[in-house]
């Protein structure tokens, strides 16, 4: 029993980071109507911002993970104004596009500036470890449900029960109204995209001292993230978050009790029973009438 208390806490903690990339894919789906097939090297683009602050500069761990996560907010404007904005008007296809020549160039241009050689980022506690009872939990892991934890009350809080949240609802419903009716669209986009680069960062940072901070990291992450939303509902903020948590514990007990090396199939597996049995997701997506 205490193994798979472990083990669970483990696979909530990597679901967790999955759960993060998965809302991020989510609020962009719903506010601008695209699929930014680059959140998962935004997450890569975090890490590597969290080495520069606290390995290359030496900056307290925690000032080092502000500065990053205010990197990847000026990241956010950034992409969204070079990616973004400028097909704003076109269709689905040349966004969609957009994002993933962004996501090849991202990996290639941190291959150039990094090399290709992993690296180690340094964990937010010195301790690793901490004992309740008979069970010996990580404390890395610990961090990541408690940092995401912060990161789904202020959805619940500020993004989905404000004004603040009723200006996105309104803006991912139909744009054109919303501009009519004074909201200002293109400012809740941009904030979309940069509160989304923080959500992805913050993915890419938390898991960096459990995995080697690699240019290619962020591609693995982005397809279990994307399988999440699928599988929790595509859409649906609740949905990305249990999706992301269901996977990251699939795939942990399933490599310690079935098999090691289908760790990163199960849960793809567990998305094609979903496109078969349930193609809506667990909780649908959410639909309302455009006004």
């Amino acid at each position: 029993m205490a193994n798979f208390l472990q083990l669970m806490v483990s696979g909530l903690g990597i679901g967790a980071v999955y759960a993060l990339v998965a809302l991020g894919f989510v609020l962009i789906y719903r506010a601008a109507n695209v699929v930014n097939f680059a959140q998962g090297q935004i997450a890569m683009v975090g890490a590597y911002l969290m080495i520069v602050a606290a390995v290359d500069l030496h900056l307290n761990i925690w000032l080092a993970f502000i500065v990053a996560l205010g990197g990847m907010a000026i990241f956010g404007v950034l992409f969204e104004l070079g990616v973004y904005y400028p097909l704003r008007n076109q269709s689905f296809l040349p966004v969609i596009i957009s994002t993933i020549a962004a996501s090849i160039l991202l990996q290639n241009l941190a291959q150039y500036v990094f090399g290709a050689n992993p690296r180690s980022l340094p964990a937010l506690f010195a301790t690793q470890t901490v004992k309740l009872g008979g069970i010996v939990l990580s404390v890395q892991y610990l961090t990541i449900l408690a940092v995401t934890a912060i990161f789904v009350a202020f959805q619940y809080l500020v993004l989905d029960r404000s004004m603040l949240g009723k200006k996105m609802e309104a803006t991912a419903q139909d744009k054109d109204t919303a501009r009519l009716l004074g909201v200002p669209v293109a400012f809740m986009i941009a904030f979309t995209f940069v509160y989304s680069s923080i959500l992805g960062g913050a993915a890419g940072i938390l898991v960096g001292p459990i995995f080697f901070v690699m240019p290619g990291m962020g591609t693995t992450i982005a397809l279990k993230a994307f399988a999440a939303s699928i599988i929790g509902g595509f859409g649906n903020t609740v949905g990305a978050i249990v999706g992301g948590l269901a996977i990251g514990v699939i795939e942990t007990l399933g490599a310690a009790y079935i098999s090691e090396p289908y760790k990163d199939a199960y849960a793809f597996v567990l998305l094609i029973l979903f496109l078969f049995l349930r193609p809506k997701g667990i909780f649908g997506e959410k639909i309302a009438e455009k006004a």
